[in-house]
């Protein structure tokens, strides 16, 4: 069954402010994309070594 077919209702709590994503603790400088970027490349790689091992 596809996710988008349930018919069950999503967790009313979670769109809390305290439950969104980075909240107080997010970064707001120039420098959250390009480390987001740098995150999402070194899993990446990281994934791509287990698949060769």
């Amino acid at each position: 069954m596809k996710r988008a077919k349930r018919l069950k209702p999503r967790n009313p709590l979670a769109v809390q402010p305290l439950l969104q994503k980075g909240g107080a603790h997010e970064r707001k400088d120039e420098k959250k994309e390009s480390r987001a970027r740098a995150e999402a490349r070194l899993r990446r790689r990281l994934r791509e070594d287990e698949a060769t091992s």
